[in-house]
C-alpha cells in the first residue's frame, strides 16, 4: 500500500452533468427492456395460474433470482450501504437483520406454504379455517403491508431517481412517481406473474452482477488487503475507531437500543410474513423445488450483503462519511458515487459510464420491486377479498370436510378465473392509481418508517396467524381472526402515535407533537401482541377446533399430497 493512499483525504465528487445525461440514456433502456419482456411472455396466457403463479414452471434458480430481486429493493442496493458508508458497524449489524430473515422462511415456511397453499397467504389459512371473515382478515392485511411498502419504494423512487438524475425539484420527483406508478401498472396488467418474475430475474442478475464489478474495482484498488480498507474507512469516516464500534447509530440510550431490537425483531421475523415473498413459492412446480429456491436466495441475498458491507466501507474510505452526507443525507447515494470514483473519478468516461450503469440498475431494481409488490397487493384483493368474500356464496354445511369439491377448499364462491383475473388486473390500476397519489402527497415527508412498519405490521399480523394455522392444532377461526387484527391494528396504533409521526424535527408532522410511544418502530410490542391475541381467541372460542381439517392440512404441508 502506498503511502499517499494511505494519508490522502478523499477526492471530493461533487456531480456534473455527463454521467447524469449517459444515465437518463440508460434508464430508457431499462425501460425498453423490460416492457419488451412483459409484452412477449405476457402473450403465453391469461388463465389465473399464469396471473397468480407464472404456470408454475418455473426452476428453482430462477424462482431464487427472483426472490432475492423481490427481496433486494433500492433500499437494499443504495440505503445498506450508505449506512455503512455513515455509520460503520451499526450499519452492518442492520444489514444483518435482512440476511437472517431468509433463515426463518427457510426453515418455517417455504415448503409448508407451497403445499398448503394455492396463490396467497389466505388459501393457506382457508384450508384449514374455512370462514370468509378469516379470509378477509388476511387480505386486508396483506392489502395493508403492500400496500405501505408499494408507497415507501414509490417515494424513494422518486427522490432517488430526481437525485441520480442531478435534480432534486418537486417536478422531477412528482414526474418520477409517475413514471414508475405507470410502469408498473403495465407491468402488473399485461404480463401478470410471468412477466414479474422475468424482470425480476434480469433485475437480480444486474444487481449482483454490479456489486461483483464494484467490489472487484475496489479489492484491486486496496491491492486485496481488506485491513487496510477498514483503516482507512475509519480514517475517512470523521469518528475515528467509533465507526468500528457499536454505537454510533444506535445503543446511545436504553430507548435507542431498544428501537433497534425493535426494528431488527421486524426485520427478521416481517420476510416470513410479507405477501409478495409468499406468493413467489406458488411460482415453481413443487414444494422441494420451493425449499430450493430459497436456498439459492439466501446465497445470493447473502453475497449481495457481504458485497454491500465490502462498497460501505468503500464509500467512507474513498470519498469520505462528510461528503457522502453531504450529497444525500441518508446516504443513498453511497453506492453511485463510489462506482463514479473507481471508473475514474469525475470527467473521466470511466467513472461516468460506471456511474450511469449503477443508477442504472438502481432505477431497474425500483421498477422490478413495485411490480412485486403491486401484483401482491392485487391477488390479494382479487382472489382473496372479491371472490374469496364479496363474491363468496355461503356453502351448505358438509358432514365431511373432505367432501366439499376442491374449487371450495380456498372458500371461493361462484366465480370463473377469468372473471378474476379482470378483477384483478383493474385492482392493479386502482391499487397503483391510489399508491401513485398517496406517493405525491408524501413525498415531502419523512417516509423511511413505512419500510419497517411493512415488515412490523407483516410480523405482527401474518406471521402468528400463519404459524398457529400450520403448526397449533387447536387454532381456531375466531383465534386467526383475533390474530390478524391484535397485531395489525397495535402496529399501526403505535407508529401514530411514535416520534416518526409528530414530535421531532424528522417528524411527518414536525410542528406537532402527540407522541407518547418512544419507539419508532412498534415490533417489540405488536409481534408478541399478534401472537397473544390469537392464542387468546383460541382459548375462549366457542367452537372447538376441528382435528379432520388440521389433519388434511398437515398431511397436505408436510407430503406434498394434493397440493396444487
Amino acid at each position: 500500500m502506498t503511502t499517499s493512499m494511505t494519508t490522502a483525504t478523499p477526492p471530493p465528487v461533487a456531480p456534473t452533468g455527463d454521467h447524469h445525461d449517459l444515465a437518463i440514456v440508460l434508464f430508457a433502456v431499462v425501460v425498453l427492456v423490460t416492457l419488451g419482456i412483459t409484452v412477449l411472455v405476457g402473450r403465453r396466457g391469461s388463465a389465473a395460474e399464469d396471473f397468480y403463479a407464472g404456470g408454475r414452471d418455473f426452476t428453482p434458480l430462477q424462482n431464487g433470482f427472483a426472490l432475492s430481486g423481490d427481496y433486494l429493493s433500492a433500499a437494499s442496493f443504495l440505503g445498506v450501504a450508505g449506512l455503512i458508508a455513515l455509520y460503520g458497524y451499526d450499519g452492518v449489524l442492520y444489514s444483518i437483520g435482512f440476511l437472517v430473515a431468509w433463515l426463518v422462511v427457510l426453515m418455517l415456511v417455504a415448503e409448508l406454504v407451497r403445499n398448503a397453499g394455492r396463490y396467497t397467504l389466505a388459501d393457506v389459512l382457508a384450508l384449514r379455517l374455512r370462514r370468509r371473515s378469516v379470509r378477509a382478515a388476511a387480505g386486508g392485511a396483506s392489502v395493508v403491508v403492500t400496500l405501505l411498502y408499494l408507497v415507501a419504494q414509490m417515494v424513494g423512487a422518486g427522490s432517488l431517481i430526481a437525485l441520480l438524475l442531478g435534480t432534486n425539484s418537486v417536478q422531477a420527483r412528482t414526474w418520477s412517481i409517475i413514471a414508475v406508478g405507470g410502469l408498473m401498472i403495465v407491468y402488473v396488467t399485461v404480463g401478470g406473474m410471468r412477466a414479474t418474475t422475468w424482470i425480476q430475474i434480469v433485475k437480480a442478475f444486474l444487481l449482483v452482477v454490479g456489486s461483483v464489478v464494484l467490489t472487484v474495482l475496489l479489492m484491486v484498488r486496496f491491492h486485496g488487503d481488506l485491513g487496510e480498507l477498514v483503516r482507512q474507512a475509519a480514517q475517512h469516516s470523521g469518528a475515528g475507531q467509533r465507526y468500528l464500534e457499536p454505537g454510533l447509530k444506535y445503543g446511545t440510550t436504553l430507548t435507542s437500543r431498544l428501537d433497534f431490537f425493535s426494528l431488527g425483531l421486524a426485520l427478521v421475523l416481517g420476510t416470513a410474513g410479507l405477501p409478495h415473498i409468499l406468493s413467489r413459492f406458488y411460482t415453481v412446480p413443487t414444494a422441494r423445488a420451493a425449499r430450493r429456491s430459497t436456498v439459492w436466495a439466501i446465497g445470493l441475498v447473502g453475497g449481495f450483503y457481504l458485497m454491500a458491507i465490502a462498497l460501505g466501507l468503500g464509500a467512507t474510505a474513498l470519498i469520505g462519511s462528510a461528503e457522502v452526507r453531504h450529497a444525500n443525507s441518508a446516504g443513498n447515494t453511497a453506492v453511485p458515487l463510489l462506482a463514479l470514483v473507481l471508473g475514474g473519478g469525475n470527467g473521466s468516461t470511466g467513472g461516468v459510464v460506471l456511474f450511469a450503469l449503477i443508477s442504472a440498475i438502481a432505477f431497474a431494481t425500483i421498477l422490478a420491486v413495485v411490480a412485486g409488490l403491486t401484483l401482491a397487493s392485487s391477488a390479494a384483493f382479487a382472489h382473496d377479498i372479491w371472490a374469496g368474500v364479496w363474491r363468496g356464496r355461503p356453502r351448505r354445511r358438509r358432514r365431511r370436510a373432505d367432501a366439499a369439491p376442491a374449487s371450495r377448499l380456498s372458500g371461493e364462491g361462484d366465480v370463473s378465473e377469468q372473471q378474476e383475473v379482470v378483477v384483478a388486473r383493474i385492482a392493479a390500476v386502482g391499487i397503483g392509481a391510489a399508491a401513485i397519489v398517496i406517493s405525491l402527497y408524501a413525498q415531502h415527508l419523512n417516509v423511511a418508517f413505512l419500510v419497517g412498519l411493512a415488515f412490523a405490521v407483516a410480523a405482527s399480523a401474518n406471521l402468528p396467524v400463519l404459524l398457529y394455522s400450520l403448526f397449533w392444532r387447536r387454532f381456531t377461526a375466531r383465534g386467526a381472526i383475533w390474530s390478524v387484527y391484535g397485531g395489525l391494528i397495535p402496529a399501526i396504533v403505535l407508529v401514530t402515535f411514535s416520534p416518526v409521526v409528530s414530535g421531532t424535527k424528522e417528524a411527518l408532522f414536525p410542528g406537532v407533537d402527540f407522541h407518547w410511544f418512544p419507539l419508532e418502530n412498534p415490533g417489540i410490542i405488536s409481534i408478541p401482541l399478534g401472537f397473544l391475541a390469537g392464542w387468546i381467541g383460541t382459548l375462549i372460542s366457542p367452537e372447538p377446533a376441528d382435528a379432520d381439517r388440521f389433519a388434511e392440512l398437515e398431511v397436505r404441508a408436510l407430503t406434498g399430497a394434493g397440493a396444487v
